[in-house]
């Protein structure tokens, strides 16, 4: 399958695997490369030694195309930044911010910059810095979201730049994939399908949580502070919720979930700890290896192309 994505990284498939901070480790992102997509590498808050050595660990497990998320307002992002030029990371994705001030280093070591945006502003702004494509994230995403839903966000965005748009938020099947591309997509990156992957090193009760998950257990807390971050329901959730409604400072609220992530995530507290999934994560009922995730993806949205074609 041929678009300006797959063109421009050198990669089989369209879809991208997220970034996720705790989860997106060389393990997962490897497989997802050797399946023919770009698999992704979350910097998150980690130092830069850590970061290098995510970076050599994957290039043992893939020789395809292969990137790392850069979170900006990390305090080690500086160190992140050159350390990906040393590294010779072919592909940047970044958040929380405007890599402005790394793109002429980037640009210079052949780097094609990817910004993670949720808004038409935020997008026309990143192109004009220079970046090579957008991801346009919905709210249906998984962990911090915008305010506009994905269906709404990507033809905006692509009606509103010239280089290639990414669709976010959501999206698990061919069918969601077939959608964002209708929308005016040229790829999609995928969180929460991947989560629930067997190379993702992440505890079994975290992927369970998402496998039984139903459509309604979603949740979204932080809204009151300007924070929103979306995950599955358990203790801690309904705690923080009911803090909010009473009025709870950002502060007090942000301490109860400290650490939270890594709880969920490598200790399998599901109960107190952040569960971060998408909305989608109510239509994932199994886990099951990337090859075979990326391979249902692709097999369903070509059915779909074919089915479409009968309404000409």
């Amino acid at each position: 399958m041929k678009t300006r994505i797959t063109e421009l990284l050198g990669i089989e498939y369209p879809i991208f695997q997220g970034g996720m901070a705790w989860v997106a480790e060389q393990h997962l992102a490897a497989a997802v490369s050797n399946a023919g997509g770009l698999g992704l590498l979350g910097g998150a808050s980690a130092p830069g030694d850590v970061i290098r050595n995510m970076i050599r660990e994957t290039k043992k497990l893939t020789d395809k195309p292969f990137g790392v998320n850069v979170m900006l307002m990390s305090p080690y992002a500086d160190d992140v930044a050159r350390i990906l030029v040393e590294e010779g990371v072919k592909v940047v994705t970044t958040g929380a911010g405007v890599p402005d001030k790394y793109m002429k280093d980037w640009k210079a070591a052949g780097i094609r910059v990817i910004p993670v945006v949720a808004s038409v502003g935020q997008a026309r702004l990143m192109e004009r810095i220079g970046a090579d494509a957008v991801v346009a994230e919905g709210m249906e995403s998984g962990g911090h979201i915008g305010e506009a839903t994905t269906m709404t966000l990507i033809p905006q965005v692509a009606d509103a730049v010239k280089i290639p748009v990414i669709g976010a938020g959501g999206i698990a099947d061919g069918r969601g994939m077939m959608a964002a591309f209708m929308l005016g997509a040229e790829g999609v990156q995928i969180g929460t399908r991947f989560v629930a992957s067997t190379e993702a090193v992440v505890a079994d009760a975290y992927k369970q949580k998402i496998v039984k998950a139903k459509d309604i257990d979603s949740t979204v807390t932080g809204l009151s502070h300007g924070h929103p971050v979306r995950c599955l329901r358990n203790d801690m959730t309904r705690e923080y919720r009911k803090l909010e409604a009473e009025g709870k400072t950002f502060e007090e609220l942000e301490y109860l979930t400290l650490g939270s992530l890594r709880k969920a995530v490598q200790e399998g507290d599901i109960k107190n700890g952040t569960v971060m999934a998408g909305q989608i994560a109510g239509m994932i009922h199994d886990v099951k290896p990337c090859r075979e995730i990326i391979q249902d993806i692709m097999k369903e949205f070509h059915d779909l192309a074919r089915k479409a074609a009968a309404y000409e």
